[in-house]
């Protein structure tokens, strides 16, 4: 037993390491590419808040969990469990949000000029920067509940009443208030996944009839590059696509943690390392598609002469 916790402390030291490494050279990416002059996309704004979000996903869930693994169980207080499960639950809150933002937007910006609503494709850009706040503020609402009856593994009160989570314990509540409460995350999630699926369907079926109507055109013996809005939305598509699925297998490991009484050690950490997948691949994927970092040699070539 003690081998395999120090296999699955490894694990989770190395995704959570490797992730935030990656988040962060993205974030420098993104801040370089302002500062030196180039061009931004008008994702790249909501790209910026999504490697934030997945930062503070993987240092407070993937630091605490690595520790546990290790063998330290009583290394948090209550203020500071407390704090650990907020920030977690708001960077999750927002990377949803964020990756639901960037489809949507997405999906408006290659509609064509027959959308049902044209100015919003003219003007949606603008309204980023706004919604991106909107993501943060209520997410830091809806979850100031969360950490109320969270507190740390020492406090040895009410021992029955405490539900076991690795690092921390979890008072358990009314069972009208945490149904209440779990309805309202539930609802939060199940829109913007609902969301990222519609403007995904959307985007692939756009995408498609484009690629019919200029299929005359193309044909000659080179073959032609795709367009800017076209590369955008494929990494989009593949980002969508990757955050579904670990999203479904956490969800799945999380409700089965729920239903038991007295589940499974491995339960709980399966559940933990596909939700930190995301944060973890996420900017590695963004960097494969990313051709504008080879560019920062041409931002810098002006000030080097």
């Amino acid at each position: 037993m003690a081998s395999s916790y120090l296999v699955i402390g490894l694990i989770f030291f190395t995704q959570t390491i490797v992730g935030f490494l990656g988040n962060v050279f993205l974030l420098c990416h993104y801040s370089l590419l302002y500062y030196t002059g180039c061009k931004l996309r008008p994702t790249d704004l909501i790209l910026k808040h999504l490697t934030v979000a997945n930062s503070l996903v993987l240092l407070s869930k993937g630091v605490p969990q690595t520790m546990a693994a290790f063998g330290l169980k009583h290394f948090l207080s209550d203020i500071e469990c407390k704090v650990v499960f907020y920030v977690h639950r708001v960077g999750r809150g927002v990377c949803i949000g964020s990756i639901c933002l960037l489809n949507v937007f997405q999906a408006i910006t290659i509609s064509p000029m027959t959308f049902k609503w044209p100015k919003l494709k003219l003007t949606a850009s603008r309204y980023i920067g706004p919604s991106n706040s909107l993501c943060w503020i209520l997410n830091m609402l809806v979850n100031s509940i969360a950490p109320i009856h969270v507190t740390g593994k020492w406090n040895s009160k009410n021992n029955t009443r405490k539900k076991d989570l690795q690092y921390c314990s979890a008072v358990v509540s009314n069972i009208t208030r945490r149904s209440l409460y779990t309805a309202l995350i539930l609802s939060y999630d199940v829109l913007c996944v609902g969301l990222m699926i519609w403007a995904s369907a959307f985007m692939v079926s756009t995408l498609y009839r484009h690629k019919k109507q200029v299929q005359h055109i193309h044909r000659t013996k080179l073959s032609p590059r795709s367009s800017p809005e076209s590369r955008v939305t494929q990494k989009i598509l593949i980002l969508v696509g990757i955050f579904v699925s670990f999203y479904t297998f956490s969800s799945i490991f999380a409700s089965f943690t729920s239903i038991f009484h007295n589940p499974s050690w491995w339960l709980p950490i399966i559940s933990t390392l596909f939700g930190a997948c995301f944060p973890a691949v996420s900017p590695f994927v963004l960097m494969s598609h990313e051709s504008r970092i080879s560019s920062w040699l041409h931002c810098f070539r002006p000030e080097m002469r």
